[in-house]
């Protein structure tokens, strides 16, 4: 009789592996046809019937209400060619040696904000909304600062340590998103290191509140908030923007509102949800669209992705 547990132990291994072969084969190509792959994996995406195009669709409704229809469907196009590109990145950003991907980065602008943080002698809090290609921002940060990342586990549990390895590589450590990684990282910003945290991630039932972000309510996280009061750390949005015709990214750094440290959880929220919008204003159609941005709402208000058919 076969061993049954042995089989689905087996089995679960695939995807890992699946998406890591597709990870490595990315890894190999010259950046401008990483940059091709990715508008091919974009345009399989306006074709065919998938999630994200619909969440993209609903979410872009809420942000852009005055757009016309066919400037929404263009928004909806060009948010989903820019999925397919970070997709391809993926490649370059877990497996690239930093010589490599220097050359990349044409452009820094808010070099002043950064030099006037790291006079500070603090902590640095880099906020890097799902914008542009988020997955770049940790190896640029962890090659110039010493560096300590939050990570949550991935859906695909072989795919860990592969994920954590890649991420450090650059000699920043990580701590899963629990309390004992919490706590790591508050020791780390209070020896001055940096680390870069996703604003815009679904905190979950207990780890925030609601805020206004494009003027509806999202769950929105009070760890931002938190960790400034518990280690006096500085602030700054980070944005990684794709420039045209395969040319690289531009890096951006980005104030934050003062507010974003209030005791006053829906404050310091707001705060947070109007940096984010900050960052998005800079490139639209590079912001991850096709996130639940919106789930789980309050009782009262409808939940836009219930039933949800696909495009």
């Amino acid at each position: 009789m076969p061993n049954t547990q042995t089989k689905t132990s087996k089995d679960s291994l695939w995807p890992g592996r699946i998406l890591k072969g597709l990870i490595r084969l990315f890894s190999w190509m010259p950046y401008w046809l990483i940059q091709k792959v990715g508008t091919a994996i974009g345009y399989l995406l306006i074709w065919l019937p998938n999630s994200h195009k619909t969440i993209a669709q609903k979410n872009l409704k809420i942000a852009y209400p005055n757009l016309s229809t066919p400037e929404q469907h263009q928004l909806v196009k060009q948010t989903l060619i820019a999925l397919g590109k970070v997709t391809a990145e993926l490649g370059a950003a877990w497996y690239w040696r930093y010589d490599r991907l220097q050359p990349l980065l044409k452009e820094v602008k808010g070099q002043a904000l950064l030099d006037e943080a790291i006079a500070q002698q603090k902590g640095i809090i880099f906020l890097a909304p799902h914008m542009g290609n988020w997955e770049l921002i940790g190896p640029i940060v962890s090659a110039q600062h010493a560096a300590t990342f939050l990570y949550r586990p991935p859906n695909i549990p072989s795919v860990e340590s592969f994920m954590v390895n890649a991420r450090g590589r650059f000699g920043a450590s990580l701590a899963p998103t629990n309390l004992r990684g919490v706590r790591t990282l508050i020791k780390a910003l209070n020896n001055q290191e940096a680390t870069v945290i996703l604003p815009d991630q679904d905190p979950g039932e207990s780890g925030g509140v609601y805020a206004p972000f494009y003027g509806r309510p999202a769950r929105t996280m009070t760890l931002v908030s938190k960790l400034i009061q518990k280690t006096d750390s500085t602030v700054l949005f980070m944005v990684l923007k794709r420039l045209p015709n395969t040319q690289g990214f531009c890096l951006h750094y980005l104030p934050a509102d003062p507010n974003i440290a209030s005791s006053n959880e829906l404050k310091a929220t707001t705060a947070l949800n109007r940096g984010v919008e900050n960052c998005i204003q800079l490139a639209p159609e590079q912001y991850l669209w096709s996130y639940k941005r919106y789930r789980k709402p309050p009782k009262v208000m409808e939940d836009i992705y219930k039933k949800m058919k696909r495009a």
